[in-house]
Parts: structure tokens; sequence; C-alpha cells
């Protein structure tokens, strides 16, 4: 297992402690399997994007959020090689921290790709009036917010704020790439 899989595991068992919550109350908070998040705790199965965003709902935390908060206290600046990626293999979502990691900031930019045919949904904001931007930098992905789909193609932007389910789908031919700034309420 990766470094960055381990404290992810442990992070996670750590939120439910802090919280005084079994896997039980944790399971009916988030609609995961008590199985399933034991198992996650436990670091034998890596977190799929989805069932991630239902923990961050349950949490009430964006995913961005926390998986900044398994990587060390950084510094301002964070070289390319030295950002931290993580790779849901199941959808077909490659997430990379762009932004240095602190906690204390309200703004944070992550790159997201994802392959032809990827299709992520969440259930609830995982924090409700979270703003984001995603602009597209190749590909084209459609985001469903609010009701709404948007169809994004290379150099579009769209903002929102997350009050209910999204969706983000890569329609292809090719791999869609782009920007996402989310900013804290």
């Amino acid at each position: 297992m990766r470094a960055i899989e381990e404290r992810l595991a442990a992070r996670l068992a750590q939120l439910r402690a802090d919280r005084g919550w079994s896997l039980d109350d944790l399971a009916d908070r988030s609609g995961v399997s008590r199985s399933t998040l034991s198992r996650v705790e436990r670091g034998e199965i890596s977190p799929t994007a989805s069932l991630l965003g239902k923990l961050c709902t349950a949490y009430e935390r964006p995913m961005s959020r926390l998986l900044t908060e398994v990587e060390a206290e950084g510094p301002q600046l964070v070289r390319a090689p030295e950002q931290t990626v993580w790779t849901d293999d199941d959808s077909g979502f490659t997430r990379r921290s762009v932004s240095p990691p602190h906690p204390a900031f309200r703004a944070e930019v992550v790159e997201g790709t994802l392959r032809p045919g990827a299709d992520i949904r969440y259930d609830a904001p995982s924090v409700p009036g979270l703003e984001q931007h995603v602009w597209v930098l190749a590909g084209s992905v459609e985001v469903t917010a609010d009701g709404a789909t948007h169809p994004l193609g290379q150099g579009d932007c769209l903002r929102f704020r997350l009050w209910g389910p999204t969706r983000f789908r890569c329609p292809g031919p090719a791999a869609a790439r782009y920007l996402l700034v989310l900013v804290m309420p």
C-alpha cells in the first residue's frame, strides 16, 4: 500500500473516533456498509471517489480538504513532481493537489483527469455552499450541478456553489483534464 493510502486510512479512522461514532453510526450517516468502512479504515481496500464523497459528506469537509489533511504541512511552493496524486482506477479519476497544502487557507486548486466514459456522482455536497470553479484544460466534461447539466469544452469555465448532488462525466473520445478551484464558504 502506498504511503498516502495508509495515511488516508488512518485519517478516516481518526475522524470517526474524534466524533465518538461507531462504524454503525458512520454507516448510517454515509450510506456505506459497516464492513466496507472497516476495510477502508484498516487499509485493506482503497476507497473510490464516490465512497470518499459519501464520507466527506458525513464529515462535512470537501474531498480536497480530507486529502490535504493526510499530507504533511507543506511549504509555500510545491513543485509538480512533489504534488500529491491520488487515482481511483475503478472510476477513471485522477486527482492532483496543485495548491501547497495548508488547512488555514480557504481556497485550493486541484487538477482532475477523467478517462473517456468516466462518470463520478456525489450524492450530496461535502460542505454545503462550497464554491467551485471548473476550468477545462483539455477534452470535454459534463458537469451536473443544481439539476442542470453543463457540457464544457477546452477553455470553458463553470462557477457554482454546491447545494445538492453533482456529477462529473467525460463523454470522450479523449480524456478530460480540468482545474478545479475550491473556495470554502
